[in-house]
């Protein structure tokens, strides 16, 4: 493989660009180290030495500081390496290790997730999120059968929160609250059954 380009990241790192826009990122005494420079050949047993005494060892460590912070599924991991120009074979051989350990299990961050937010956003939201994550729709389903979520409660608490009086409100206070609530996630169904409305054909949502 051709090296094509060697792009700076900061004042320690550089991008290697190789055959095909296939990059890794390595710090320049690295580069230095095994005589890597632009147009010239990177032979196939320096690139593996590279895998496998740098680039895997490094993936996994910086999946590893990456949980300190906050829990994180697959998917996150994944672009966070992408990001930081980790070749496909050292992101999969960083994740393999965490599954291995039991270091990450996207169905039981989603569980966390929803008994945490349970109380706070909706189950349209939640879902939404969750997916985004990297989580299959139906696993998503299905932890939400487990841990349902209490909507008609969070709408309760809102119409405390914002003070308002359902009864003694106007059609358009209402559309203008129940349309607040449409864009948190909450169906129309529900927000007008705990508002106790009548309107259901105002086109709100």
């Amino acid at each position: 493989m051709t090296v094509t380009e060697i792009t700076p990241l900061d004042k320690r790192r550089s991008k290697v660009i190789l055959d095909e826009d296939f990059a890794l990122a390595l710090y320049n005494g690295e580069i230095k180290r095994y005589h890597i420079e632009t147009g010239e050949e990177l032979p196939e047993e320096t690139y593996r030495e590279i895998m496998e005494e740098i680039l895997l060892k490094r993936a996994v460590e910086r999946v590893c500081y990456l949980l300190k912070s906050s829990d994180k599924t697959e998917q996150e991991l994944r672009k966070k390496l992408k990001d930081g120009y980790y070749p496909g074979e050292a992101i999969d051989y960083a994740i393999e290790f965490l599954k291995k350990h039991r270091y990450i299990n996207d169905e039981e961050y989603g569980r966390r997730y929803v008994e945490y937010h349970s109380t706070k956003k909706s189950k349209r939201q939640i879902q939404y999120e969750l997916q985004r994550k990297g989580l299959s729709k139906e696993a998503v389903t299905d932890i939400l059968e487990e841990h349902p979520v209490d909507e008609e409660a969070q709408i309760r608490d809102y119409i405390r929160r914002k003070r308002l009086e359902p009864e003694a409100m106007t059609l358009e206070e209402r559309r203008k609250a129940m349309a607040a609530l449409g864009r948190k996630g909450f169906s129309f169904e529900t927000v007008n059954r705990v508002f106790g409305s009548k309107y259901g054909d105002d086109g709100v949502f």
